[in-house]
């Protein structure tokens, strides 16, 4: 996951704020076969059966997620959310956290009745911090925080992920690990007062390594450094599939790993034919759609460990992000299945 500002938007490291707009674009203006025969990851999907009910989980802890945001879709309340799961076979949602924060109790008490009628457990939500500015930005980011961690205890959920910008026009890596830390440190504070763990995803893409001056903490290596100088009990990871395969990180290195440590899970593909140092983080590709990251090898790295925490797509596939809301959730919840069905019996 890179973490949202909120329940609508992404923040991409090296990239401008992608947000769900779909420039008016939706299926009705053109053929489903002819859309999704415009690229290659796309239309594998084309070729499965359409699942009305959710396979057996079998071994696997680990639920199915929809976040909204990552894959283009655009809702106003989270019932709207909850419905668009429920429809699509999606096992647990991310809560919008400002939205309940805004809400009085029996207005969450109707939330959570709605997710247990449609047997939806909560996903993981971004962090409403951002710590990679200045430190007036930090701090103004900071003192919203208890309201919206408040929020979230409330109605039960207890994820919160971020991601770590790569690489520093101005701070070396030492200096930047510095103030991650010591930042990082203070966020896990609030969140532990309200029942909250943070999850930290690293970013591995090769091209935003490279894209300021001074390169920053980009393995699963570095980051649990980095978690252990925070030294706080509700941190650990937000793992991607994307970039465990861009960072070289091994299946080895997930089985290092305990359930605890591991805060939230997105899963991606990476396109054909193109060299893994010259993949670019905005144009992903659906989970086990192309072959090019071993999503078999990743997702029964998960059950071994017992992993328990939601698994959510991240493609930022400008083709995805062009379907309307339930044709994006239903390729999207295709290729999920596909991918949690490698799970081995």
């Amino acid at each position: 996951m890179r973490a949202r500002a909120d329940a609508g938007k992404r923040f991409v490291p090296g990239h401008a704020l992608l947000a769900p707009a779909r420039a008016g674009v939706t299926l009705r203006g053109m053929h489903r076969r002819a859309f999704l025969h415009s690229t290659s990851a796309l239309a594998a999907l084309a070729t499965l059966p359409v699942a009305r009910a959710a396979a057996p989980k079998g071994r696997r802890k680990f639920t199915l997620a929809l976040t909204p945001g990552s894959i283009g879709v655009s809702v106003k309340s989270q019932r709207e959310l909850n419905d668009l799961a429920h429809r699509h076979r999606f096992e647990s949602v991310e809560p919008r956290g400002e939205e309940l924060a805004g809400l009085a109790p029996a207005q969450v008490d109707d939330i959570l009745a709605d997710l247990k009628a449609k047997q939806l457990s909560w996903s993981a939500t971004g962090l409403p911090v951002d710590f990679r500015k200045d430190d007036a930005t930090f701090r103004e980011g900071l003192a919203r925080l208890p309201r919206i961690a408040a929020a979230l205890r409330a109605a039960g959920s207890t994820r919160i992920g971020t991601w770590l910008a790569p690489s520093h026009d101005q701070l070396t890596y030492n200096q930047n690990f510095k103030q991650h830390a010591a930042r990082l440190r203070e966020v896990a504070r609030i969140l532990a007062d309200h029942g909250q763990r943070l999850g930290l995803e690293y970013v591995g893409t090769q091209l935003l390594l490279v894209g300021k001056r001074y390169p920053f903490v980009h393995t699963l290596a570095e980051a649990r450094e980095l978690i252990a100088a925070i030294g706080a009990p509700n941190v650990g990871l937000v793992l991607d599939t994307w970039h465990w395969w861009t960072a070289g990180d091994t299946t080895a290195d997930l089985l290092a790993l305990k359930n605890e440590d591991v805060i939230s899970v997105d899963l991606n593909d990476a396109p054909l034919g193109v060299a893994k140092e010259q993949q670019r983080d905005n144009a992903r590709e659906l989970p086990a759609a192309t072959g090019v990251i071993d999503a078999a090898a990743f997702v029964n790295a998960l059950v071994q460990i017992g992993y328990d925490g939601p698994v959510r797509p991240e493609p930022f596939n400008a083709v995805l992000n062009a379907l309307d809301n339930e044709a994006a959730c239903a390729a999207t919840s295709t290729a999920m299945h596909k991918a949690a069905a490698l799970v081995r019996a």
